[in-house]
């Protein structure tokens, strides 16, 4: 549907920008240097909407044999601000704060983030965030708040590049 004001004739363009802006966002999260340290791809599913599919690696267990907790932390505050960021077209978001509960342990294998904008349009947003096990068990759950920077996306190492 397009934007409130906008003819049905100019849905195509705003369409095949909104697009354009979804798949420079993944190209940024390939290219951060962070994510070098974790088996991980990130989709725009569709505005306010992504999604992380990763893989626990036993190099990320804390003592008892699970997922270090900086993992939830990352995947989730990502797949948040990447659902967020997926609605602001021109500047960078920063995570301002995440709050984070822990369902279960994290053990070896695939996981899922999902992110999911869930207020805000204009300086704060506010972000839900799930992280899901191999069997679909909830591991973990959390809400963030990202706030408008003074970052433009396009000025920005690999926003955009494929």
């Amino acid at each position: 549907m397009p934007p409130e004001g906008e003819s049905q004739a100019g849905a195509a363009p705003f369409a095949a920008g909104r697009a354009a802006h979804h798949r420079a966002l993944e190209s940024l999260y390939r290219q951060a240097p962070v994510n070098r340290l974790f088996e991980s791809r990130m989709e725009i599913v569709e505005p306010g909407f992504a999604r992380i599919r990763f893989r626990v690696e036993e190099s990320l267990f804390h003592a008892a044999g699970a997922a270090h907790g900086t993992l939830y932390f990352k995947m989730m505050d990502d797949a948040a601000f990447y659902a967020c960021n997926s609605l602001v077209t021109d500047r960078f978001l920063l995570t301002t704060a995440f709050n984070l509960l822990f369902t279960r342990p994290l053990r070896g294998g695939e996981a899922v983030a999902e992110g999911r904008w869930a207020s805000g349009k204009r300086r704060v947003f506010v972000g839900e965030a799930r992280l899901v096990d191999a069997e679909g068990e909830e591991a973990a759950r959390g809400t963030g708040t990202f706030m408008r920077s003074r970052i433009p996306l396009a000025s920005l190492p690999g926003y955009g590049k494929k």
